[in-house]
This record gives structure tokens, sequence and C-alpha cells, in this order.
């Protein structure tokens, strides 16, 4: 029996390599070779636009990243002072002759804003929505065996956007071909409507288009692998198909023992149709899913494969920090990797549809996410905002979204709205309601994941939560209300879609630390903040409306029914810098700061929700003789934690009710050493020494990766130090770094996580050390190469680091 399995085991092998190596690629990327025209005046003049230089550009593209930061422009530093304005992208591109009788399809994952694309002179149409993925047929107007123009014109006219958008084509193109018989775009639905340890039943529906104009037998083939590329299924249909014909059919299977989703193990299905006509292949398509059950109980929160789950989310805006809006592979697996290290199990694409990668990132990974769709409706919250294009293009945009995202095994809710204006309250009769209703029925018509609404309003009479249409009710913030919302809205689920808005720079310490600070909207006219433009680390400062990530934490953990929350924010992002006008240019909101660093409070994570053994004590210890400093410690799988200061004892503390940290008040500074140890039924768990540092000496750089892969947009990020003779990083070091690399790559971009530096990201050369840490970002290019990066900085040991590219 045994022989016979591992026979049938390696049969499944050799035909999944037989059908991988007859599947070609019918998708290829389009990204290279592009060139632009910019603008960044906020007004688009196309005689001004034709008149500027042609410049070579690879996709994916942000123009705005590359601008100096503006105070005077007209995105305000909300839209992190960055400029954008128009551009017109062109690329000429040779079909073969072969190519003729196909069908050649370009797909835009993204485009900021307001795009229109011509081939060969030929409008093909006009997308206002800068986030939404879209599609244009290129056949009719192709030249094939010869050269062909396509452009693209991109406005983004500010202000219509709260937060940094980027601007261009700043999400990458592809470039399909199919046969005459294909699966439509968005043409497969894969669900699982019974799920068990022992077997899973499964739905595929595919939707086949025939493009001829006489009626046509057609097979479909497709073929389940597993995660270790076995074959699990094989279905196959056969039917006709008329003239000019769009047919969705559908079958039902069932997979033994299925290798089940979840977030500690992700296990991922691949399920590859193939479209077969009189024989011929006609076109290949591949569809990732999982395998999972879930649900929510309005008395018990969130299940995972009959399991209890609190979910510990975070939002997340799309720009990735010094490289901007720019879509890059592992630029968006490293921010994950560092939120799961963290203990977070959830994202929220706040407030718009993300990149498609980032939510294969999230299927490989194991993160719970809600996919948002708007932040706004008709009412507007800016002035070039969606709501000039909602009437014609929300229900396109929505259906585009869910049809593309729905087999994402990641994808557990939707979002229809962020805060929305309409929401009101009181009137039965709104627009808001009528609004909600048709949402919630377009996403109810194409999927069976239950619908949120984010509602910073969250009361019954609320016009969203009102019409009894929303699967789960959305609470953003009013923490101190949690505990009733049973009463508010009897018989519901809940899911908490943004909470804490806690404010902190990474580094920098305000006392007293239980002093707690409501910021918003100073000015140096106004009292408040700091000189420097900084918030306190220490957990004690939060905008007016949010709460402290204990004040979060504590209500979030007592109430069952509270199926989980969605954190403001994992990272620090581009624009909106409450509390602070310009200089300030990114937010404050992060658990880590914009370059990848963590602030104190990620270890407030890491010790409530990882098996990892935590003892984090903060503040530095370089401080001015005798002045009072409040010392916190995180720490978990310990009863207790003692301070030592140079070998005496400041006492122990152990955490007393609710209480998530222990702190030691008011602890005269003399140079030294901190020691803490924590210790469970008296033995130690773990020890953290935290030592004085002397002079700036030298710096250290360590790579997050030593190997990288050529292809043109790998990358490796280099952590940069500034340490004492001792090794101990200098606290306060603000050096000026300068950055050389040798070999065949580039520094694609430098930054430290300073709210406030205003060194343009195009500046590739230097950047000011923060708080004794800085970043560079190397890339590589699309040979072997070995990369060496240099770092000096006056007065330091410079630092090397070398990269191989592979």
């Amino acid at each position: 029996m045994k022989k016979s399995l591992q026979m049938l085991s390696g049969i499944g092998l050799l035909l999944a390599t037989a059908i991988t190596s007859q599947a070609q690629s019918t998708r290829v990327s389009f990204d290279n070779d592009w060139q632009i025209q910019l603008d960044t005046a906020n007004v688009y003049d196309p005689v001004k636009l034709a008149g500027q230089p042609w410049k070579t550009v690879q996709l994916p593209h942000d123009w705005s990243i590359e601008q100096p930061f503006d105070p005077y422009s007209p995105s305000g530093n909300g839209g992190a002072a960055l400029r954008g304005g128009t551009a017109m992208y062109k690329k000429e591109f040779t079909v073969p002759a072969s190519d003729k009788g196909k069908h050649l399809f370009i797909d835009f994952d993204g485009v900021y804003m307001n795009s229109t694309v011509w081939i060969n002179g030929h409008e093909l149409g006009t997308r206002p929505n800068g986030y939404i993925s879209f599609q244009y047929e290129l056949t009719p107007y192709l030249k094939f065996g010869a050269k062909n123009e396509i452009k693209v014109l991109v406005h983004n006219h500010q202000p219509n956007s709260r937060w940094y958008s980027g601007s261009g084509i700043y999400r990458n193109v592809w470039l399909e071909k199919k046969g005459n018989v294909y699966v439509d775009q968005y043409g497969t639905y894969i669900t699982t409507p019974q799920v068990s340890a022992r077997q899973a039943t499964l739905n595929v529906q595919v939707k086949v288009k025939n493009t001829l104009n006489r009626t046509v037998p057609v097979e479909v083939k497709t073929v389940i692998f597993d995660d270790e590329k076995r074959v699990v299924k094989i279905l196959t249909d056969q039917f006709s198909l008329k003239a000019d014909q769009m047919l969705e059919r559908s079958k039902e299977t069932a997979i033994a023992a299925p290798k089940l989703w979840n977030l500690a193990f992700p296990h991922l299905y691949k399920a590859v149709t193939e479209i077969y006509l009189k024989g011929r292949k006609e076109d290949t398509y591949t569809t990732t899913f999982g395998i999972r059950s879930f649900h929510f109980d309005r008395e018990k929160g969130f299940y995972l494969n009959g399991k209890s789950v609190k979910i510990i989310g975070v939002c997340m805006h799309h720009d990735l920090g010094a490289l901007g809006t720019a879509v890059n592979y592992r630029a968006m697996e490293r921010q994950l990797q560092i939120l799961k290290d963290m203990g977070i199990n959830g994202i929220r694409t706040s407030h718009n549809p993300p990149a498609p990668e980032w939510l294969e990132l999230c299927d490989k990974m194991g993160f719970i996410v809600m996919d948002e769709a708007f932040d706004m409706w008709k009412w507007k919250k800016n002035v070039y905002d969606y709501h000039l294009y909602w009437d014609q293009w929300h229900h396109k945009d929505l259906v585009d979204q869910v049809l593309r995202d729905r087999n994402h095994p990641s994808v557990f809710m939707w979002s229809i709205g962020n805060e929305i204006p309409e929401q009101g309250g009181g009137d039965k009769d709104t627009l808001g309601r009528a609004i909600t209703r048709e949402l919630t029925a377009i996403v109810d018509s194409l999927d069976h994941h239950p619908t949120t609404s984010a509602m910073n309003d969250p009361r019954h009479d609320n016009n969203i939560a009102g019409t009894g249409a929303l699967g789960l009710i959305g609470v953003n913030y009013h923490h101190q209300g949690w505990a009733k919302l049973p009463e508010e809205f009897p018989g519901q689920k809940f899911i908490l879609t943004e909470t804490v808005s806690s404010l902190q720079s990474r580094g920098e310490y305000l006392m007293p630390s239980d002093s707690i600070r409501r910021w918003s909207g100073f000015s140096k006219e106004k009292n408040g903040g700091t000189p420097e433009y900084t918030c306190s680390a220490y957990d004690n400062s939060s905008a007016p409306w949010g709460s402290t990530h204990e004040e979060t934490l504590k209500p979030l953990l007592k109430y069952p029914y509270l199926s989980g929350m969605y954190i403001w924010t994992g990272f620090d992002y581009l624009g909106e810098p409450t509390p602070y006008p310009f200089p300030a240019r990114s937010s404050y909101f992060g658990i880590v700061d914009l370059a990848g660093f963590p602030k104190d409070v990620y270890y407030l994570y890491q010790s409530l929700f990882t098996d990892k053994d935590v003892l984090h004590i903060f503040p530095h210890w370089n401080w001015q003789p005798g002045q009072k400093i409040d010392i916190w410690a995180y720490y978990n799988h310990a009863d207790e934690v003692e301070l030592l200061l140079n070998g005496k004892s400041l006492g122990t503390r152990k955490k007393t009710g609710d209480a998530l940290h222990v702190q030691w008040d008011s602890i005269a500074y003399v140079p030294g050493t901190l020691k803490a140890i924590s210790r469970k039924n008296g033995k130690v768990v773990k020890v953290t020494e935290v030592h004085t540092a002397g002079a700036a000496y030298k710096l250290i750089a360590t790579a997050d990766r030593s190997r990288i892969d050529a292809d043109g947009h790998d990358l490796s990020f280099v952590k940069i130090q500034v340490v004492d003779q001792k090794g101990n990083l200098v606290p306060d070091a603000d050096h000026l770094l300068h950055f050389t690399l040798n070999g065949d790559g580039e520094i694609a971009a430098l930054d430290n996580g300073n709210e406030t530096d205003l060194t343009p990201f195009s500046d590739k050369e230097a950047r000011k050390a923060y708080n004794g840490l800085a970043l560079a970002i190397v890339k590589a290019h699309t040979h072997k190469s070995k990369l060496t990066l240099t770092v000096t900085g006056e007065g330091l040991q410079p630092a090397t680091v070398e990269i191989d590219v592979q």
C-alpha cells in the first residue's frame, strides 16, 4: 500500500511538471523602457507638458517621491509636502507577426490617478480611481510585426488625498496574450463551502469567453496542486459556446485531508485552468487559493478553522517609506515580516484596494486582511478627491476590486468605506443608507465574506449601521464605549476597524511618563508639542480622538465579543504628520518608524502576542546628571522584573490587575548600567542591559540580506548604527553620513525615521543619523555582482558591508 501511494505521488509530480512546462506564460511584465514628460504644476497645461524633455524610467514609478519637500505644495504636509502634477508616459514596443490572431491585453495594477490610455493614437479609456486595477484590449489597434506606441496621461491634482498618494504608474503593468477562447479577466472563483480536517468541498467557477463568430466546442481542464506542487485533483468540463458568448461554468469536488490555511501555516493551493479548442490550447489561467473556514460570533468573536483567534491587526497605507508608493515586492515583504515578528496577524488596507502583490504576501505569510474600498462616497473630504467620480465609477470600481481579490485566502472581510461623511445619524431615508444598501448588495452578489464599514460615529442610528446591511459593525476609536456595544447594537458582531492613534517619535522621551498628552493641530504659536516637533515614545501621547496603546489593549483583551482590532498604524507613513505643521512631513502614528526601525511599544505587542521571551527596558541611559527619569519595562513569561543601577537594586515590580508594563519613577540619573532581570518562580527568564554611551566612535552597517537576486528589483536594507568605542548605540547621534556603492547596483534610497527631515529622498549620497540610526536601501541590477556599501561620517570609523547579487 505504501509503495502504491509513493507511485501515485510520483505520477502526480510528473503530471505537475508536464502541465507547468506546457502552460507557457501568457502574462509578461511590461515595466521596462518607458519614458516620461513631467510638469509638477497643479493645473494641466498640455502645451507646457509637451515642451518638457522625455526621461527614461522603469515601472513601477512614483514621480512625487523624487521631488523636494515643498511648503507650497498644493498637497500640504498632509500629502507629505510633495508635488503631484501631470505626466505623460509612453513606450514603444514590437508585437511579433506570429501573434496575429491572438488577443492582447494590457493590465495596469494601479495608476495614481485619473489616467487616460492610448494605443497607436486610439484612446482606450480613462480610469479616475488611483488604486484600482484595470485592463484594456489592444488587439484591434495593434500593428503586428511592427512598432507600436502606448501613451498614458496621468493627472494628480492636489489636494485629493488626506495622506501621501504618490503619483504615476506606481504599480506593475502586464501584457497578456490569449487565444480566441479564454478565461475572462478575474474569471475564476474558488470557494470551500464545507471544510473539515477530513475533507473539504471545493467549488470551482470558471467564466469562459468565445470571441469567434461561430459556435465552438470547448474543453476546460483545471488541475489543482497543493503547496508541494502535487496534483490533488483534475476537473474537466466540455460544452459548446455560441458566437461571442460568455459563459460561467461550475464544478464541485472534494479534497481529502486538506492542508488548511492558517496563520502559522498558510498552506496555499493552485488551480491551473486550461482552455482547449479542438485539442489546441487557447489559454492558461492560474488561481491561488486556500482552504479554511471561519466565522464571527456575536459573543465570542472570531474563529478560524474552528479555533478562537483574536485579530491583532494594523492599518497600513500604501507607501514604502523612502521608496514612495512604487511597488516593490521585497520592500512590502520586509514590512510584513517586521509586523509578523511583533505578533501582528491582521492587515487593513486603509483606505483603498491594495497592490495585488500585497495580498499575495498576506496569503503566503498568514494575515487576516480587511480589504477596504473607499475613503469617501459622494460627499467630499478634499476638493479633487474621488467624490467627483463617484456617480460614474463606484459600481465598476467596487465590482473590479471584489472580483480581483475574492480568491485570496487572506481576505476575510470587505470594508465599503472609512469614516464616511454620509454616516450621519437619525434620518432613515438618507443618501448614506441608500449607498450602504447598494454597496453591500454589490459585494454580497459577488462574494460570501462579510461586509463592514469603518464608522467613527458608532451609534445604532448611524446611517450606515442603521440599514442592518453590514455583516460586521465596524468601530473606529471610542474605546470608552466598547463595553456597551452589545447594548447599542443588540445581536450584532463587532470588529474594531481602527484604534489607538498614538503619537510617538522613536527614541524621544517626555517626562513624566504617566502624564497623557492628547495632541492635535499644534503650531509654533500654540502651546504644546516640542520645539523639535517630536512626540514621546513612552506611549503617553495620542491624538484627541484616539488613545494610547495600553488604554486600547485593556478593553480589547477584556471583552471576547470584540473580534479584534486594526491599529492606526503599523508603520509610519508619508503625510498626515499629526500633530505638527510643516516641516513635519510624515506620520507619528506607527509602531514602526518610516525606515522600519521599531519604536519601544513594538515590544509591548511582542510580549503579549508572541512566544518569544521579551524583556525590553527603556529609555536610553544618557541624561543630565541628577535628572529624574522614568524607566519602563515590557516583559512576558515572568512573574516580576528587578531593576539594578550600577549593581544596586532599584526594586522589583510586578504587573497587577490589567497593567501591561511596569515602571520605576523619578530615578536620578547617574552614568553606568541599567540591568533588568525577569524571573518566574524565582528562576531567571531573561536579562537586559542598557549602558550609558560614550562619545560616538564608529559606524556599524548590517544588511538584512547579504544575498539578493539580480532581477533589477530586489533590495537589501542596510541598518547603520552610530556607536561608541564599546559598541553601545549613541542615542542622540545625528551625524551627517555619506554613502557610496561599488558594483552593479544602486542606492535606491536613504532614510532615518525622522518625521521632520527635509532631505529629499532623491539624495542618495548623504543622510543624517536620527537618534543613532540610519538606513540605506540597496537595489540590485540585472547582472551577477558583488556590491560594497561604504558609510562614512566625520570623526567616525567607517563601515562597509558586502552584498552578493546572484
